[in-house]
């Protein structure tokens, strides 16, 4: 018999009560962590997590819930590992990060099991983004994060049970192991356009379902989720400077899968995916129809030491994470990642890709600099840079989203 979720919930952590901080995995030598300390003496942020306020309720989260969360971290007498910040509460108890948003997800969970069809397709996957955030930003060996992850697997695989929608879940075969991809359809009465869509170093490819309910499946695209290299589903990989071979392997396997309409693939990626996905299209153009990357760092913050030093702890330690690193030398990793850069890599350098790219970002982003968007665009035939002003954040993502769907659905539907 199959234990309830919260037997399950509480089986995955009971063993966790002195589980180690997820702030104190990515150690750095002296030298940087010399700068890491006056960096956040300069920000002054009372977090070691970036708070992703307006992404978490534009995927589907309710902003009064959010606060209510955080109200219950910050408000721990629990001991905390770093002074400094709220977040740092270690082991599975109140006030731990893990903890209160599990508890948040268990919520939902529960509410779930007492409704059916689509209302208890809607309520898991709140449960799943709520265990999501538990996660986040989902380190390699954080037990708590791990755990989190399984209960936000479980619940997404729950919201999908009881979704009108198709779900396939796809074992593409990389290098003797496993690339595990969601394909999502309104129908499959005959093979569907898709769009393939990877949201970044610090999400999960469970936290997009609204990008399909909401904004593909009206227009009948199908949207294909794979995770980051090092991270979610992928962790078994770590990223290199050959960053988009894991969703390359996707996109070559494409044509066996009678879903999908091979010949009409769009590609979208959020911050880092971004990346991945422009890089495709230059190494790729002849199987992608059109792309979107989203604030994606392309070259400016990957090749300028200086900015890349100013990134917070927790943006240091999930690329560390990634590429496999346990400690870190700020100063040798900025070397390190400048093989990511599009410009070093010379793909904006020679001709254009056929591919037309819409390069989105948002006024003043330290992470995808206008820079990089206009030079993305140049690159591409038919490329667009788009910058949306800070002053409309709130409707940033909605923005932001209708103007990659639109630009997607032209794209697909020729």
């Amino acid at each position: 018999m199959e234990p309830s979720n919260k037997n399950l919930s509480e089986s995955l952590f009971n063993k966790h009560q002195h589980a180690k901080e997820t702030s104190s995995f990515i150690s750095y030598l002296s030298d940087s962590q010399a700068l890491l300390d006056a960096n956040q003496k300069r920000s002054k942020s009372a977090w070691y997590r970036a708070l992703r306020r307006m992404q978490w309720i534009w995927q589907g989260l309710d902003p009064i819930e959010i606060e209510s969360v955080f109200a219950r971290i910050a408000s721990s007498g629990n001991k905390h590992n770093h002074p400094d910040w709220l977040d740092t509460v270690a082991g599975y108890r109140p006030g731990n990060w893990a903890y209160e948003w599990s508890q948040q997800g268990a919520f939902h969970q529960k509410k779930a099991v007492q409704l059916s069809g689509e209302a208890a397709s809607n309520e898991y996957f709140i449960a799943s983004l709520c265990f999501s955030v538990a996660s986040y930003p989902h380190l390699k060996g954080d037990n708590l994060s791990i755990q989190a992850q399984v209960l936000a697997n479980k619940a997404y695989a729950d919201a999908m049970e009881h979704s009108p929608y198709v779900t396939k879940a796809l074992k593409i075969p990389y290098k003797n192991k496993k690339i595990m991809a969601n394909l999502h359809l309104p129908h499959t009465e005959k093979p569907l356009p898709i769009v393939m869509v990877s949201a970044g170093i610090d999400s999960l490819q469970t936290d997009m379902w609204r990008l399909f309910r909401d904004f593909l499946a009206q227009h009948e695209i199908g949207m294909l989720t794979v995770d980051m290299p090092g991270v979610g589903a992928n962790i078994h990989w770590s990223m290199t400077e050959d960053s988009s071979c894991l969703h390359q392997a996707v996109l070559n396997e494409l044509p066996n899968i009678p879903w999908v309409d091979h010949y009409k693939v769009g590609l979208l990626g959020f911050r880092f995916a971004g990346n991945v996905m422009a890089r495709l299209s230059f190494i790729e153009q002849e199987k992608v129809s059109a792309c979107v990357a989203l604030g994606a760092p392309i070259h400016e913050l990957l090749s300028d030491a200086n900015k890349f030093g100013m990134m917070p702890k927790m943006y240091l330690d999930t690329l560390a994470s990634r590429v496999g690193k346990n400690a870190v030398d700020i100063a040798s990793f900025s070397q390190q990642v400048r093989a990511w850069s599009l410009k070093s890599q010379g793909l904006l350098a020679g001709r254009k890709t056929t591919v037309p790219i819409l390069a989105l970002g948002l006024e003043g982003d330290p992470v995808g600099s206008k820079l990089d968007n206009q030079s993305l665009a140049t690159f591409s035939q038919g490329g667009k840079a788009v910058e949306l002003r800070t002053k409309s954040i709130s409707q940033g993502y909605d923005q932001a989203l209708n103007s990659a769907v639109d630009w997607l659905k032209i794209a697909l539907k020729k």
